[in-house]
């Protein structure tokens, strides 16, 4: 049976993928949709031969009872389809004016598949010995796969509205920017992309916004022999978890929280559109909603526009950014920080013992960014009020200078002109950018906890302090090496980019060079405009920007947070002058 499964499995995902981006002809399209069908019965067939085969049927019914429901969907529809006569989930989903519904059917049951087989396939002892890697590069292939994933799907016929289809280099660069939650777009997603190439955009931004953590907690509870305490214990470090079991188990939790944070935010997007945004129809208002919501809380700055919010049905949409910056923030945030202030085990111990507060982590995250939100406020309010925000009253410059400042950590979303915008603006967003989101969040850049670090560590310096404290608590020198290494990691690579972009570039002017360079590095996405306009060298530095500014700086904490070969030495003291 687990043969069988691995097999169909496959063969659905590629039915599916020639279905959806390759044939075009109506005959060809039935007889692939029928295999796809009895492909999905068959599945349910194993699973009822599963349910007779285990021993403890109520635990094996409870264990599987999401793949349960899944497969006693399919079982109705398949029943009401081939033997009624009556398509169930077309007729349900048409009727509400929800288009594409059997597609998206068709799609999710197979995905799921494709999960569950990678699961068991991690889970099958034979397999794991030729999955002995090192946590780093685990994670440095993965985002490579789905990068590549993307690339092969984009480039298929059916994906692109353009005749020709999409260059190599172009689908290279939107996977890597959807993968990596960065936002910059060489194409407007909205009108070059069909729904099929939009749908993959949405699955990327998911698979990359999750990717990092998701990835790591994965590892570590699937590839039991493949992790050991070592990669546990870097784990623990990177999600500040209260253990080593805590860290395990956090995979299910993260999901749960993603799904629910991005499912209010879909409805209250769904609920803020004003009157002067049109759709087609029910299904199209719905999917806009869904992919804003998950592109917002991912950090990821995709829209459906052709000039992201600033696009006039929804420039003057003050809710609805209201409600996305919202989004932005709860991504920005970070799940440790996220769980330690939301969680209801949290908040029940705080209200049972009043005087417990958050953890240092969540103080140092929600300070640090609420400090860094209300300077990018003011700032853009102030620089911006006789420019950009001139033609605007009061109230709707506070909320487009909050807004901006919001989108400015990562996000990548636009309100107003990006090109349009002052120097002095755009030197104050680079910073801003530079230090991006907090730890475990779907953002980028060095985090707010390295600048909180590096900012002690130079107040303690200068003050000729033995140690460094933050919040009547002692924070070891390993932790700023760390910082400082991030930091310095960071900084190098912008410089040595910026100067390559001057040379192949040199069309553009150097601010707006550095300005595309860090909000691709930082994962940002704002761009003023000169993206498409780049060169093949110039966009190939962009692409593995993205890379290394969405993977490097955790390989490198992930690196750092391993055990030296030996310690038990130290070399004889030498003074060096410094400043």
């Amino acid at each position: 049976m687990r043969r069988t499964t691995y097999s169909l499995t496959i063969l659905a995902i590629g039915l599916l993928v020639l279905a959806h981006g390759v044939v075009e002809d109506p005959t060809q399209l039935r007889m692939l949709f029928y295999a796809i069908d009895g492909i999905l019965a068959i599945f349910v067939i194993i699973y009822f031969l599963r349910i007779l085969y285990t021993f403890e049927r109520v635990k094996f019914l409870k264990r599987t009872w999401f793949e349960g429901m899944l497969m006693s969907i399919v079982f109705l529809n398949q029943f009401f389809t081939y033997g009624l006569g009556f398509p169930l989930i077309y007729n349900v989903f048409e009727g509400m004016g929800i288009p594409l519904s059997v597609e998206w059917y068709r799609v999710l049951v197979s995905m799921y598949m494709l999960v569950f087989l990678i699961v068991e396939l991690l889970e099958t002892k034979v397999h794991l010995k030729t999955l002995q890697l090192k946590p780093s590069l685990t994670f440095l292939l993965s985002f490579v796969f789905l990068i590549l994933l993307g690339t092969g799907l984009f480039m298929l016929p059916k994906m692109t509205n353009s005749p020709d289809g999409i260059s190599f280099l172009d689908a290279l660069f939107m996977a890597t920017s959807a993968s990596c939650v960065t936002g910059l777009a060489v194409v407007d997603p909205g009108t070059y992309f069909t729904f099929a190439g939009q749908v993959v955009l949405l699955i990327l931004i998911q698979m990359g916004g999750l990717g990092i953590l998701t990835f790591a907690t994965f590892f570590a509870s699937l590839m039991r022999q493949g992790i050991g305490v070592k990669q546990h214990v870097a784990m623990h470090e990177l999600l500040d978890s209260e253990s080593l079991f805590t860290a395990k188990g956090l995979l299910r939790r993260l999901i749960f929280l993603t799904l629910t944070i991005e499912g209010i935010g879909a409805a209250m997007i769904f609920m803020s559109w004003g009157p002067d945004v049109q759709f087609t129809n029910l299904g199209s208002k719905l999917f806009f909603s869904v992919f804003h919501s998950v592109s917002a809380f991912c950090n990821a700055g995709f829209s459906l526009y052709p000039e992201g919010l600033y696009t006039q049905p929804v420039r003057l949409s003050y809710v609805l950014h209201l409600i996305i910056s919202l989004l932005i923030i709860f991504g920005g945030l970070g799940f440790p920080a996220i769980i330690d202030i939301f969680s209801p085990a949290a908040m029940r111990a705080r209200m049972a013992a009043p005087w417990k507060n958050w953890k240092m982590l969540t103080r140092v995250i929600v300070y640090t960014s609420t400090l860094l939100l209300a300077l990018g406020t003011v700032g853009f309010f102030l620089l911006e009020y006789f420019n950009s925000l001139s033609h605007m009253t009061f109230a709707e410059a506070l909320i487009t200078s909050f807004f901006q400042s919001v989108t400015t950590r990562t996000a990548g979303f636009n309100t107003v002109d990006i090109s349009a915008l002052t120097v002095p603006t755009l030197m104050m967003f680079i910073f801003l950018m530079f230090i991006g989101a907090s730890p475990g969040s779907t953002g980028g850049g060095i985090k707010t906890t390295t600048f909180t670090v590096i900012l002690f560590a130079v107040a303690a310096t200068v003050r000729n302090k033995r140690n460094m404290e933050i919040g009547h608590r002692t924070i070891p020198h390993s932790v700023a090496y760390k910082a400082f290494s991030v930091f310095t990691f960071a900084a190098i690579f912008n410089i040595f980019f910026i100067f390559v972009l001057s040379i192949s570039d040199a069309q553009f002017d150097i601010i707006n060079l550095a300005f595309e360079q860090v909000s691709a590095f930082a994962t940002v996405g704002l761009s003023t405009g000169i993206t498409a306009g780049l060169s093949d060298v110039g966009k190939s530095v962009i692409i593995l920007s993205m890379y290394l500014g969405r993977v490097g700086t955790l390989t490198l904490a992930l690196a750092l947070s391993t055990r030296a070969t030996s310690t038990a030495y130290k070399y004889p003291a030498s003074h060096l002058a410094i400043g």
